[in-house]
């Protein structure tokens, strides 16, 4: 599309997850790094996310912000490119992309920070607890290649990023099930190609 497409990203954050999409659809995208601290919480970045963080774009004037956002967006967006199931088929699309958005990563971030949810606090936590998320994960998982089916789509790659992140940092358990599936995606042309131009953008170290 010849709409000008801006990403706004540091290679040291959830940016990660919006570059690997934007090389799965093949947009021609301007990338601008923002750097941790004055520059991200700028008044000029501010006006185009007023949460100062990073990932976001700008489409033809639009900004979006948020990832599992970002991801349907550039999906819908580039429908031809078969990252969206038709409009019909969505529903294990949508429900697990927004699972993975919210109960997964706020179990997984809860977990990290060492706040256990106590079982009787476990109906205010919208999730319950660490281990019933990952139990839904394992068996979605174990029942079919993709988050979404058969064929590998968008929600994948917000999906699959949160797992692969997971089970790097071991904030997620090991289990067979994620493994198995993580290996599918990690070899993705568009998955090595991001990580090449985000690995390229990082702090060069010290001699």
């Amino acid at each position: 599309m010849a709409t000008e497409l801006m990403f706004y990203t540091n290679p040291m954050s959830r940016g990660r997850i919006v570059r690997w999409m934007l090389e799965e659809i093949g947009a021609e995208y301007q990338t601008e790094v923002v750097e941790y601290g004055p520059a991200m919480k700028s008044a000029e970045y501010l006006a185009i996310n007023p949460m100062g963080k990073v990932p976001a774009i700008v489409h033809g004037g639009k900004t979006i912000t948020e990832c599992a956002a970002i991801c349907a967006y550039l999906a819908d967006t580039y429908f031809e490119v078969g990252l969206a199931p038709p409009v019909a088929e969505r529903a294990a699309y949508y429900r697990w992309l927004f699972y993975f958005a919210g109960p997964v990563e706020s179990a997984v971030i809860n977990r990290s920070l060492g706040l256990e949810v106590p079982p009787d606090k476990e109906m205010m936590m919208g999730y319950g607890n660490f281990t019933a998320v990952m139990d839904v994960v394992e068996q979605l998982l174990t029942s079919q290649r993709y988050i979404a089916g058969d064929s590998f789509t968008a929600a994948d790659v917000y999906c699959g990023s949160q797992i692969g992140w997971g089970l790097q940092f071991k904030s997620m358990e090991a289990r067979p099930a994620f493994a198995a599936y993580w290996a599918r995606l990690n070899t993705r042309a568009a998955y090595l190609r991001a990580n090449a131009l985000d690995d390229a953008l990082l702090p060069k170290p010290a001699h």
